[in-house]
């Protein structure tokens, strides 16, 4: 589990059988997301509309998990008061 300022943006998964991230998205993202790819879902035991999980799978680039994991830091650090926010990374 990786957080900013004790807000969770990144979960991975512990099993190597099982190579899936979890990530904070914007809701409309995650509709996108989930029905442009089948390897992307809502998130696990998570809300089902702020977070999705991704897999292995067609179409999964690495650009595009990086991408979900920056998009999903930056909500995290969106939603902190200012004075808890880190400095620009």
């Amino acid at each position: 589990m990786y957080k900013v300022a004790g807000k969770v943006f990144l979960i991975v998964t512990d099993d190597p059988d099982e190579q899936i991230i979890t990530v904070k998205c914007e809701p409309e993202h995650a509709r996108a997301r989930v029905h442009g790819y089948a390897s992307i879902t809502p998130g696990r035991y998570l809300d089902k509309q702020h977070w999705i999980s991704l897999g292995p799978g067609p179409g999964i680039t690495k650009r595009l998990v990086t991408d979900a994991v920056e998009d999903s830091y930056d909500l995290a650090v969106e939603r902190l008061p200012g004075r808890n926010r880190p400095r620009a990374r």
